[in-house]
């Protein structure tokens, strides 16, 4: 069984840790909304929500993903460089602890799980400002001896590796080349976002179906010409936030909640 682990919006959301863009005012009950169809897509593809409530002390804990790298034999949870954010892992740990053992991320090492590709057993880490070497090497210590092979992908002008590339079918890749060294991702068939939306290479794959923000829809088209099934969700309001598809779930297979 697929399982979405989600946290549902903060009142504070206008108060989260930007880094590229400028702050606009969020309208919270509508990004809330927004999140509440996102959860619905999710559910469409296969998964089973799990949602823990909203922590308004915490702007940024709808991301759920920079908590935690899951994989199919453990958890790992993180460490955030931002020290506001630092304190979202506690309740995350706490409910994936039911489903996986929990592993840390030692100091001075900093992760977050928007840096975290996984494709098979590849694991690539984005050297991006949340992410330093110490966090790659971190990653390695923990997945390497379960037989995962853990490559760094130097990141410029983005926030997160996921916010440049993605997995999609048949072990292809969306990217967008502009942001990333994709020296390490050879081997592997990337698929080009068009150039007039860069951001829309952030999405979700699972069940056989394609998650794509709504205002990307050149990226939908592409997707679909290239035999993917592909669905759409409008994040817009959340978007304010650097929110991505990836970052608003951890997706685990499960085999009972």
């Amino acid at each position: 069984m697929l399982t979405a682990l989600v946290r549902e919006v903060s009142r504070s959301l206008g108060d989260c840790d930007l880094q590229h863009l400028a702050r606009t005012p969020i309208d919270v009950d509508k990004a809330a909304a927004q999140h509440t169809l996102y959860c619905e897509r999710l559910a469409a593809m296969g998964a089973t929500i799990l949602a823990l409530p909203a922590r308004d002390d915490l702007p940024d804990s709808v991301f759920v993903e920079d908590a935690a790298i899951v994989v199919n034999e453990i958890a790992i949870m993180t460490r955030m460089r931002s020290p506001i954010r630092q304190n979202e892992t506690a309740s995350v740990a706490e409910a994936l602890a039911r489903f996986r053992p929990l592993h840390w991320i030692e100091p001075p090492a900093t992760i977050e799980g928007g840096d975290v590709l996984r494709t098979g057993r590849n694991v690539f880490v984005g050297l991006s400002k949340r992410t330093n070497a110490a966090g790659v090497r971190e990653l390695a210590r923990l997945l390497e001896p379960l037989g995962y092979l853990v490559t760094p992908v130097r990141l410029d002008g983005c926030l997160h590796l996921k916010t440049a590339c993605c997995a999609i079918g048949d072990g292809r890749l969306l990217a967008n080349r502009a942001w990333l060294d994709a020296a390490p991702l050879r081997g592997f068939e990337i698929v080009d976002v068009p150039a007039r939306e860069p951001f829309a290479a952030n999405v979700l794959s699972a069940g056989g179906t394609v998650l794509v923000a709504s205002c990307f829809p050149a990226t939908q088209e592409l997707l679909d010409k290239a035999g993917e099934r592909v669905i759409s969700v409008d994040i817009t309001e959340l978007m304010k936030a650097e929110a991505g598809l990836t970052c608003m779930s951890i997706l685990l297979v499960t085999s009972t909640l």
